[in-house]
């Protein structure tokens, strides 16, 4: 499975950008998709996640709200539409996938995709 993230930018604080994450390869054993983001100096954290079927959701509470995660099968592509944008979103944003069951919100997917800066300007 490959994934191509896109869609990020410099925005002033509250507006929006909505990040895409393509999938090509062997989507059809992919089990969800996740976004994590790492700001400078910071660790990796989990952002939003939704499985490929599109029965489940989760979002870390600094962005519950806020964040919509999104999947369009059709195009094996999945979004994450960020309104209220503030400046501690700023950091590069991953779109990763998994493919067994398991905890969407830690860090064990198996596939990770090149991040796309996302800057809030306050």
């Amino acid at each position: 499975v490959q994934l191509q993230a896109s869609g990020g930018g410099l925005v002033q604080a509250g507006g929006s950008l909505r990040l895409s994450c393509a999938a090509s390869g062997r989507t059809f054993s992919m089990y969800a998709v996740g976004w994590f983001r790492q700001a400078p100096g910071k660790e990796r954290e989990f952002v939003a996640a939704v499985t490929w079927t599109g029965s489940m959701t989760s979002y870390d509470a600094s962005v519950k709200g806020r964040f919509t995660i999104s999947r369009d099968n059709a195009k094996n592509t999945v979004y994450l539409q960020m309104n209220s944008l503030k400046p501690e979103d700023t950091a590069v944003y991953y779109c990763a996938a998994r493919i067994r069951p398991g905890i969407l919100t830690s860090d064990e997917y198996h596939y990770w995709g090149q991040g796309t800066l996302v800057t809030v300007s306050s």
